[in-house]
């Protein structure tokens, strides 16, 4: 299974994990509610999964200017 991580925000790169072995479990996915699991995973046709995360320059332009949260894409 491949897992790529990305950006929610900028939707850069932040990384990939390819293996095999890995579980959901071992990936800490069992930890999310339902609706959680909606919003940060998507599962490709391909059997990969994408985690939308943020990345630290985003985390940090939203803690610096909180108001950004209010639009929908703040940093494209």
């Amino acid at each position: 299974m491949s897992v790529k991580y990305i950006c929610r925000h900028c939707q850069s790169s932040i990384g990939e994990i390819n293996w095999d072995q890995v579980s959901e479990y071992q990936l800490g996915f069992h930890f999310l509610t339902p609706e959680e699991r909606s919003d940060i995973i998507a599962y490709n046709m391909d059997g990969g999964v994408t985690v939308k995360v943020v990345c630290d320059y985003c985390k940090q332009a939203l803690d610096a200017n909180p108001e950004l949260n209010l639009i929908g894409s703040p940093l494209q």
